[in-house]
């Protein structure tokens, strides 16, 4: 197979790409608030690397910030960095949502440009000297199939790390395989960005990329081949310049508790054991993989079958292909090696099949733009069949939208049903069936075709539904904590500490910028509350006695103001946002009833060492 280039008629394609991620990813991108839990916490340690000028180490709410390296949290900081943010970012979350954004849409034309360069020999069901190569046409529908995946559309636009740390790993990923692929140029490339990947989120980076080399080499039957290319010790040497000297500056500014944190828990527990409650059974990437690839899962499934099929293990050296016709072998092991890795690990989350969604694009382009089989026809049959179900199911959202009950979302279902934003995405799912179902019938030079007809309704089903859906959630959701943090604002005094108890929105910490302490729904969570007041001693943070502050400011759900425990306080309600009330705590009567609770057998846990509070 020919080595291509990249020629000025593939410009389009890549103005295309880009111009298509950036539509889905960056629209609206901060036209809504933080999404609570956790995205709020990494906006947050950004913002304070920006307004502190400490780049060194995470901070948020008082406390040190352990759980990923830095590289995600410098680059909303940079954002945050900018002039004039309430002009252009008031919500902070355009900064804050910037990394995985941006981490999107460089897979996506990272995926595009190595197809437009390295044509693909299409994954039909026979090999034959005649099976065509793929084009640009398989070169988009590559990069959309990624974009297009239902973890990409939530990761790729929610402020956390996971999309950034896709987008390293598979450019690393790729950069090695191009450097395969030419026979070992620009070796460095892949090792320097994996250095990024590790700066990330930390070395299950080099773990997997280690798993996909070793995989793809075996069963390429050339060890020797990629070891030449790769050069794997050099490039280890590269990949540890990138990224040892923040891990050492760390170490040596936190000390023990940093490495105890972030190796011994986030990185080491997680893989041996369930953190979080974490606990999945062993085949939990099954669904979320098909999940994953929706609707076109059953092409992946195929192009799965249709790379490692042919595989016979002690003839493994007879099935050695040219290095440059390789790309789908390749991303069969990338997949295999992130299904393998997580379902060892004892910790599963679906953000964690995230590096492999780029793998899963490249299967189901290579293989839908093979010319129609039996095989094809029945994967593309069922893919069409799950797009139509998709859009009957939205027709009948007024049947089974009401069963959805959630406290925090109290008229979800009615303005969905008013919206209108329903129809139109049943509109648009059925119209990717019918769209698909009619390419498919033509010939096989419009086989290349198939796939981006099925995708082009799905595109539009972003900037249309998708979006205009997230920002009614955030009405809904979002919008009453920030109403309680302008209420907290509105309504403090000087050094009167503020605290969140029942349902726990660090987003409060984020817009109120005050420091926030935090306890659960139970009657534990009072008593902890009034001795940290007393004890707790955190950055932003001093202790005061009842006599030196006599009050504390309380969001408080409605839920947990009806417990017990709650009730018959010295309070004064200051004001309502959807489910929250704000209050202002007599402090004496705060510590005379967690007195009675401790006599009743209560006892203080906020003491006892948590790997992740905040």
């Amino acid at each position: 197979m020919k080595v291509h280039r990249l020629r000025p008629r593939h410009g389009p394609w890549l103005v295309l790409t880009l111009g298509l991620g950036l539509l889905m990813f960056f629209w609206q991108l901060g036209a809504t608030g933080l999404v609570d839990e956790t995205p709020p916490l990494f906006a947050a340690a950004a913002r304070a690397m920006a307004e502190t000028g400490d780049w060194l180490i995470p901070r948020v709410n008082g406390l040190p910030r352990y759980d990923k390296p830095p590289l995600v949290y410098w680059l909303m900081g940079l954002i945050y960095g900018l002039p004039a943010q309430m002009a252009w970012n008031p919500l902070g979350t355009w900064a804050a949502r910037f990394p995985s954004a941006l981490g999107a849409v460089l897979v996506m034309v990272a995926l595009c440009d190595t197809l437009l360069r390295w044509p693909q020999p299409v994954l039909a069901g026979t090999a034959s000297e005649g099976v065509p190569a793929t084009g640009p046409a398989a070169a988009l529908g590559a990069a959309l199939a990624f974009a297009l995946s239902p973890l990409v559309l939530l990761w790729g636009r929610t402020a956390v790390s996971d999309s950034l740390f896709t987008a390293t790993l598979t450019l690393a990923l790729l950069l090695g395989w191009r450097c395969y692929a030419s026979a070992g140029r620009q070796w460095w490339w892949s090792w320097l960005v994996l250095g990024l990947a590790v700066l990330t989120k930390g070395p299950v980076a080099v773990v997997l990329a280690a798993l996909t080399w070793w995989a793809f080499a075996w069963f390429q039957a050339d060890l020797g081949g990629v070891g030449r290319c790769l050069r794997p010790l050099r490039g280890l040497g590269l990949t540890t310049f990138v990224a040892l000297p923040w891990y050492v500056l760390a170490l040596g500014h936190e000390g023990e508790p940093y490495w105890r944190s972030f190796f011994g828990y986030h990185n080491l527990q997680r893989f041996a054991g369930v953190v979080n409650d974490h606990l999945q059974p062993w085949w939990f990437f099954v669904p979320v993989l098909v999940v994953a690839s929706l609707p076109a899962t059953p092409l992946l499934l195929l192009g799965l079958g249709r790379t490692l099929g042919p595989l016979r293990w002690p003839r493994r050296a007879g099935l050695r292909q040219p290095p440059p016709t390789t790309l789908a072998r390749f991303a069969a092991c990338w997949l295999l090696a992130i299904l393998l890795f997580f379902t060892i690990a004892a910790t599963k989350l679906p953000s964690y099949w995230l590096p492999a969604t780029p793998a899963a694009a490249l299967l189901m382009a290579l293989v839908a733009a093979a010319p129609a089989d039996r095989g094809l026809r029945w994967a593309w049959g069922l893919s069409l069949g799950f797009s139509g179900l998709v859009g009957v199911v939205f027709l009948a959202a007024p049947r089974w939208l009401p069963l959805i009950r959630d406290p925090e979302l109290p008229t979800l279902a009615p303005d969905l049903l008013v919206s209108g934003l329903l129809p139109w995405a049943a509109c648009l799912w059925l119209l990717a069936a019918v769209l698909g179902l009619l390419i498919g019938q033509l010939r096989d030079q419009h086989a290349p075709w198939r796939l981006l007809a099925l995708q082009a309704p799905l595109v539009l089903f972003v900037p249309l539904v998708l979006v205009p859906a997230w920002s009614l959630g955030d009405r809904l959701r979002g919008l009453p904590v920030r109403q309680m943090a302008a209420a907290v604002l509105n309504q403090i005094s000087p050094a009167e500490p503020v605290a969140m108890v029942g349902i726990l929105k660090p987003s409060l910490h984020y817009y109120s910028r005050r420091l926030v302490i935090y306890e659960g729904v139970k009657s534990r969570g009072l008593v902890n509350l009034a001795d940290r007041l007393r004890y707790e001693r955190r950055r932003g943070q001093i202790p005061t006695t009842p006599a030196q502050q006599p009050s504390v400011l309380v969001v408080i759900d409605q839920a947990t103001a009806s417990t017990p425990h709650w009730q018959g306080l010295k309070v004064r309600e200051l004001g309502r946002a959807g489910l929250y009330r704000l209050w202002r705590v007599d402090r004496r009567s705060l510590e005379q009833r967690a007195n009675d609770l401790r006599a009743t057998g209560v006892a203080l846990t906020w003491r006892a060492p948590v790997p992740e509070r905040y």
